[in-house]
């Protein structure tokens, strides 16, 4: 197998159509959730998380740099209450700003995958900070964060929907 190729072409797709979901809204729709259920994040909310979904946890995987506050150990990451409520998530004030931190992010991605190399990608294992007792492939640690990515793109997907936005399978997998 060849990761470089394999992660390098789900990149290009994957951020490809998150771009073109992303076209399809204004800024007045940062505000938006759903009506129903609970703890959902706002667009803005989920612009925001997409834009930090795979390149910035790449470079976590392939250099050990998270973006974590000082204090903060990457072990607390982990368990059923790492992760804040909705409600406390940062958000973005504009589509423009979300498109181009996505394709910043995309960028990094790209580079993580060459910085890596081949070899590390088949051979070095490590766990992510959240699943300690899990260690596998470099390859694999960054194919889950553009799944990740993917995840998220289709949560896009379905604030499309739900918002009216004339939205089919073809707009979900760039066709």
């Amino acid at each position: 197998m060849n990761w470089t190729e394999l992660l390098k072409t789900r990149m290009e797709v994957s951020y490809s159509v998150t771009d073109g979901l992303l076209e399809m809204l204004s800024d007045e729709d940062l505000n938006w959730k759903p009506a129903t259920g609970a703890n959902w994040m706002t667009t803005g909310q989920l612009l925001m998380h997409l834009t930090t979904a795979c390149g910035f946890c790449c470079r976590g995987f392939v250099t050990g740099e998270w973006g974590l506050p000082e204090d903060m150990d990457p072990a607390e990451m982990s368990g059923e209450d790492c992760l804040p409520p909705a409600e406390a998530l940062p958000t973005l004030e504009s589509v423009v700003e979300a498109r181009r931190l996505l394709a910043e992010d995309k960028t990094l991605g790209l580079a993580m995958v060459d910085k890596a190399g081949e070899d590390a990608l088949e051979n070095s294992m490590s766990a992510a900070p959240w699943h300690p007792e899990e260690e596998k492939s470099l390859g694999c640690h960054l194919l889950n964060m553009i799944s990740h990515l993917d995840s998220h793109k289709g949560q896009l997907f379905y604030y499309l929907k739900l918002m009216g936005r004339e939205v089919n399978t073809q707009h979900l997998w760039g066709m």
